[in-house]
């Protein structure tokens, strides 16, 4: 099976994963927007055991139980983790069409401006309802 790669700007800070993500998606909550700065973000989540990192990285700890990690060189956000697993921003990626998205959260926040038709789940705000 071939690894997925990815990283940071400077490329520092890099991921490899094994195959196929639990689930993809596009969150326009207000901590992500802030994070990436942007107006929405996206992600693939994956099983911990499927993701391996080298070059080291700082965590940010945004909300109990979850930590947003970062390069510490050049500050690039390149995935957050929970006890659920790891979710891998889109953009890191070094080819970030390969896992296209199925539901986004927080569409309170989606500018209307933002038409996302393809996705087949939208969430108000979290996909457990909070």
């Amino acid at each position: 099976m071939t690894a997925r790669t990815g990283g940071c700007f400077c490329g520092a800070l890099r991921f490899a994963v094994q195959g196929e993500p639990k689930r993809v998606g596009v969150c326009h909550c207000l901590d992500c927007r802030k994070l990436h700065g942007a107006p929405f973000m996206s992600f693939a989540v994956f099983d911990r055991a499927q993701v391996a990192v080298t070059g080291g990285a700082r965590r940010l700890h945004s909300k109990p139980g979850y930590a947003r990690a970062f390069c510490p060189a050049c500050g690039s956000h390149v995935f957050g983790e929970d006890e659920g697993g790891i979710e891998l921003y889109h953009g890191g990626f070094d080819e970030p069409d390969l896992f296209p998205p199925t539901y986004e959260l927080w569409t309170v926040r989606r500018e209307s401006w933002l038409d996302l038709p393809t996705l087949r789940e939208h969430h108000a705000r979290d996909r457990n309802g909070a």
